[in-house]
């Protein structure tokens, strides 16, 4: 199966008849809970959560390392910087190679692996998110959550709807430029070899061509709106109706609880043994 990065796959599995106003607030307490700095061990705890949802949604295995493509690049830059800027104790311990003001260390080569990990779990957490919620379900659960700003007159709606046209236009935007790839290269465009000033130009090539394709079709959605009468001021019923049922309940108590144990194990972490290589990162 062909899987593009944030695109709803609709499969049939329980996270996805999860009742989006739940799925929501579940995922953000997930993220929320990779925040807080709790070692390797409290990680380990989160990913296991994080996989358990991701298999339980029959998402294909391979998505895991399709989603380690787009952030190799930033995840090196990260290892190299983190590995010779944090220095071991004062006392030199831990320290592999140490020249001038270089120095790599054991603290440094896990505190860049920690680093990789929090993001690679967060976009873990968002794809789970975008893969099994239709837009108009997270248009319509974020509109929901966000009721009580009402009062306030803040504007819900127009908000909800610009954030689930955002998360929309992703896979769109990585299709877009697939396609751009392609034509580029057809054209004798080499981003891969070349001087760095060579690959500079051919991302220009790349960019540009996105950018112009972004705007243009920003341009006709919005045209496309206009011509259908949508008003964001106006009142409007709702089609889809939800209802919470015992999975969302078990769904719900799953991501708090995992919340609640991770503020928990940060600020009490006598209660459970940490794994040796959190003194790396702690």
């Amino acid at each position: 199966m062909k899987v593009s990065f944030g695109r709803y796959l609709p499969l049939n599995s329980i996270i996805h008849k999860v009742d989006p106003r739940i799925k929501l607030v579940v995922l953000i307490s997930l993220i929320v809970s990779i925040f807080f700095n709790t070692g390797f061990t409290g990680y380990c705890i989160i990913g296991a959560v994080i996989l358990l949802v991701f298999f339980s949604a029959r998402l294909p295995y391979t998505l895991l390392i399709r989603l380690l493509i787009p952030m190799s690049f930033i995840i090196v830059i990260l290892f190299i910087l983190n590995c010779f800027i944090i220095k071991g104790n004062s006392e030199n311990i831990g320290v592999i190679w140490n020249w001038q003001f270089l120095t790599l260390s054991y603290r440094g080569i896990f505190s860049s692996v920690y680093i990789g990990l929090r993001i690679y779990l967060m976009i873990i957490t968002t794809t789970i998110l975008t893969t099994t919620t239709q837009p108009l379900d997270l248009t319509l659960a974020l509109e929901d959550l966000m009721m009580p700003l009402k009062l306030i007159r803040f504007p819900v709606h127009i908000i909800s709807m610009i954030i689930s046209i955002a998360l929309r236009s992703i896979p769109t935007l990585f299709d877009e430029a697939g396609r751009i790839l392609k034509a580029q290269a057809s054209r004798g465009v080499d981003l891969k070899n070349g001087h760095f000033k060579e690959k500079v130009k051919a991302l220009v090539s790349l960019i540009i061509p996105l950018l112009v394709s972004a705007f243009q079709k920003a341009e006709d959605l919005a045209y496309a709106m206009d011509s259908r009468g949508y008003d964001p001021q106006g009142k409007r019923t709702r089609f889809r109706q939800y209802h919470i049922d015992f999975k969302d309940v078990l769904f719900f108590v799953l991501g708090v609880g995992l919340l609640a144990f991770i503020i928990t194990y940060k600020y009490h972490p006598d209660f459970m043994p940490r794994i040796p290589i959190d003194r790396f990162v702690m």
